[in-house]
């Protein structure tokens, strides 16, 4: 396979099926955006060291491991100011849970989230 990337295997009467985890990453990443009150991932320093070598991707922000089939999401977000904390990051924690699973076939073990920040919405300037 590539260098440098961890894939998960599944095998069936047809043959494999090898699935990048940065694939689950971009899914996981993809299910955070779509969340109400998300103003954006966090990029993490401790994990995101191609974020700060200049390759941005959907994916910052989102570790993932994968151990006997269960998948464990690591990520950081930053919530929109006037939202729920806790009621946000619950609603990511489900909906990255769904889309790994339903598009996967993998088991989510737990998705960890961290809020890196919020975010205040910019008012559009008024034209004089």
């Amino acid at each position: 396979m590539g260098e440098g990337k961890e894939y998960v295997s599944r095998s069936d009467e047809l043959g494999s099926i090898h699935i990048s985890e940065e694939v689950l990453a971009v899914i996981a990443a993809a299910a955070v955006l779509e969340v109400e009150g998300i103003g954006g991932l966090a990029a993490n320093l401790g994990t995101d060291l191609a974020e700060l070598l200049g390759k941005k991707n959907l994916s910052r922000g989102i570790h993932i491991q994968v151990e006997n089939g269960n998948v464990t999401v690591d990520l950081s977000i930053l919530v929109k100011y006037g939202y729920t904390i806790p009621d946000v990051a619950r609603a990511v924690q489900e909906a990255v849970a769904g889309s790994v699973e339903a598009t996967s076939g993998l088991t989510v073990a737990a998705v960890n989230v961290n809020v890196g920040g919020v975010v205040f919405e910019k008012e559009p300037k008024k034209a004089p």
